[in-house]
């Protein structure tokens, strides 16, 4: 049997909600506690969840002995700070997309990681589901030959609120660090880092992006395009095309369990693959085995394309003017 890894969630918000429903269906996962500022949301949090303990305020969880591994929810303002202070406590620490608000902060996280030798990733949880892990094997085996475009789009439609996180600057608000972060991942899965970078945006009254493109260049010529959303829903499809295929990831392409591929000559084939509970199992299941292993970082999402994601999202906020307070 597999050693059991116990967890702690550092801020009870939607998302970790969803990571800690995905642990329920992990072998080996046990969730001991939930910290928050507020004990109302810690208590409610807890109570939901069968969660055990509850701590006001983030450096009683981090300094809980009885925890292996803290997943961080809270809003991406907060990844970096929150990330060193459960690394600096001995902790192994999975880190909710976008890693942090830029690449200097990133740099820090993997520095402290590297240095107090735990375990880091980021919690980027499509890159994990047997949809996207199939994607990459047929890749890799030439299935549909050489990636020549990989198209992907990520929009719902969010009611304006300049108090909400999404469109917050104090905050990380925005497209792109939201949700233009899985299209970014997607890309750099498939054909590694960019050589140029173009994007167009709308910034909001808030001055963050609600509706942007993107468009990536490779050395060899392919090309990424993203669109990304917090204001218009989109169909929410990936396409990969290939000199000899194509394969779509049908929708919601970062959430899905069906692919279909086509070849010429051939009749379109489409492939079902559920996943574990919510989805979020699968993440948590990899970095459990990172931790039992020994392995400070993920084969699948390495901390280097965490950094070279958040160096390109620089850069084309660059363009864009966009910086946030904190900055």
């Amino acid at each position: 049997m597999k050693r059991n890894i116990r967890w702690g969630i550092l801020g009870p918000g939607a998302v970790s909600r969803k990571f800690a429903l995905g642990l329920r269906y992990a072998e080996g996962a046990e969730l001991v506690a939930v910290g928050s500022r507020s004990r109302e949301r810690a208590e409610r949090f807890a109570s939901e969840l069968g969660v055990r303990r509850v701590h006001v305020g983030y450096d009683a969880l981090a300094g809980d002995d009885d925890i292996d591994a803290i997943y961080i929810g809270t809003p991406h303002s907060c990844h970096r700070e929150h990330t060193i202070l459960c690394l600096r406590s001995g902790k192994h620490v999975i880190c909710e997309k976008p890693f942090a608000i830029n690449a200097a902060e990133a740099s820090e996280m993997v520095r402290t990681a590297h240095r107090e030798r735990r375990a880091l990733m980021e919690a980027m949880w499509m890159r994990f589901l047997p949809a996207l892990k199939k994607v990459r094997e047929l890749v890799a085996e030439g299935a549909i030959g050489d990636i020549r475009r990989v198209t992907a789009d990520f929009g719902f439609r969010a009611e304006f609120d300049p108090a909400h996180r999404l469109f917050d600057p104090t905050l990380g608000g925005g497209a792109l660090l939201d949700v233009g972060v899985y299209g970014l991942s997607l890309a750099h899965m498939l054909l590694g880092e960019p050589t140029r970078t173009n994007g167009m945006t709308h910034l909001g009254e808030t001055g963050v992006d609600e509706e942007s493109a993107v468009l990536l260049g490779y050395e060899n010529g392919s090309l990424a395009v993203l669109t990304m959303a917090v204001r218009v829903d989109s169909p929410g499809e990936a396409l990969i095309l290939g000199t000899n295929g194509w394969i779509k990831i049908m929708s919601p392409w970062w959430a899905s369990s069906r692919i279909s591929v086509k070849r010429p000559g051939r009749e379109e084939s489409t492939l079902e693959m559920p996943f574990k509970g919510n989805g979020y199992t699968h993440e948590a299941e990899e970095f459990m085995e990172c931790i039992r292993t020994g392995r400070l970082e993920s084969d699948v999402i390495p901390l280097s394309e965490s950094l070279v994601i958040m160096r390109t999202m620089d850069e084309i906020r660059g363009q864009w003017g966009l910086r946030y307070p904190m900055e």
